[in-house]
């Protein structure tokens, strides 16, 4: 099965109820929301959601919520867009790969246009012939749409595209002015010679200035290192005030960023996993005779999912083992299915190679015992 992960940018992070709109599409229409960020500054909402054949769904239900909801002539904040759905990257997990992503991505903006009537520009792997960039589509003079004609009257456009993972990773500076820090993001962006992996852009938000980094190029700048190069950079007397994941963080690239705690893509991964069988347990235990039975092992699950969504880089061993435990759980209460084990078999192996070599070598025997326990855990 194919397992992927879509990142869908709204612009529209100051209402709750269109937030909350929004978030309930994506999960009516079959996906797993992973996390919600909004940003009033920027006046924008990141979902993070997952799934296999009903992701696209999810989000398209999304997508049509934001069309209906948003009117781009009203919105105002501080970053770029061209939609109420502004961008949405589709991501493969697992052993799922990029052209897996593109093909979702190329099948999600057909229906895009032919049922909202919203344009589409495809980027990334999704692009109809050489890979084309966001920073392409929101330049003054923005290639034509590949879906479409002129901007929907509300809703704008929309790009739709494949990417590997990332993580958009937001650091607020003390003791510099817009221009200082314009020249700190030049000096780190990939594309000026700076550092692998980082595209950068400068915000003036109510916390005071926001360095905004995507981060592309995670094996070799994950934020611990973005963190240290902008610190080298900053000019005398500045300092970094905050840290802030936007949206999740693989726990590969975890260490050194207390930021991603809590925001670990495997743990919200297994969390889903463990919220969804509590659902299927109430649902199967409802008027039957081990109902009480079940009511007790959903409870147990939603308090399982709960502890594994707040996991940060340091448990990555412990979420490994209780990935492997959780599906022998699901499995004895006859509420396992083949897209809850992928959930789990993504999240343990995501967390079980993150695990550090000094961790490996100070503990053989559980790691032996781990390692038998994620070569199961496939569906």
């Amino acid at each position: 099965m194919t397992l992927l992960e879509s990142v869908p940018n709204f612009s529209e992070g100051r209402d709750p109820q269109v937030m909350e709109r929004l978030a309930a599409a994506a999960t009516a229409g079959g996906a797993f929301v992973l996390d919600s960020s909004a940003d009033p500054d920027h006046n924008r909402l990141v979902l993070s959601l997952a799934g296999s054949v009903s992701l696209s769904d999810g989000v398209f239900a999304a997508v049509a919520a934001a069309a209906e909801s948003i009117d781009l002539g009203r919105h105002s904040g501080v970053h770029p867009r061209r939609g109420a759905a502004d961008v949405i990257p589709f991501v493969p997990l697992g052993s799922s790969t990029l052209e897996e992503a593109a093909a979702a991505a190329r099948a999600l903006g057909d229906r895009i246009w032919d049922e909202l009537h919203v344009p589409v520009h495809f980027y990334g792997a999704a692009s109809p012939s050489a890979p084309r960039t966001l920073a392409e589509i929101r330049s003054g003079n923005p290639p034509p749409f590949d879906l479409g004609g002129a901007s929907h009257p509300t809703a704008g456009s929309v790009a739709v595209g494949a990417r590997p993972p990332l993580v958009a990773y937001n650091l607020v500076l003390n003791g510099v002015e817009i221009e200082e820090a314009r020249r700190l993001a030049a000096s780190l962006r990939e594309s000026a010679g700076g550092v692998p992996g980082i595209l950068a852009l400068v915000f003036r938000v109510s916390a005071g200035i926001q360095l905004s980094m995507n981060l592309t190029r995670l094996g070799e700048t994950p934020p611990g290192r973005a963190f240290e190069e902008a610190w080298k950079r900053l000019p005398p007397g500045a300092t970094i005030a905050s840290e802030e994941v936007v949206g999740l963080c693989p726990a590969s690239a975890a260490a050194g960023c207390p930021g991603a705690d809590g925001r670990l893509l495997e743990s919200r991964l297994s969390a889903a996993a463990a919220r969804a069988a509590a659902r299927a347990c109430r649902d199967r235990g409802t008027g039957s005779a081990g109902s009480e039975e079940m009511a007790r092992l959903a409870s147990r699950l939603e308090e399982e999912g709960e502890s594994l969504a707040g996991l940060g880089f340091d448990d990555v061993l412990a979420g490994a083992e209780r990935c492997a435990a959780l599906r022998l759980v699901l499995r004895a209460g006859r509420v396992s299915s083949d897209g809850l084990e992928l959930l789990l078999a993504v999240a343990g192996r995501g967390f079980a190679e993150a695990i550090s070599s000094g961790v490996r070598k100070s503990f053989p025997e559980r790691m032996a015992a781990l390692d038998e326990r994620i070569a199961a855990l496939d569906p």
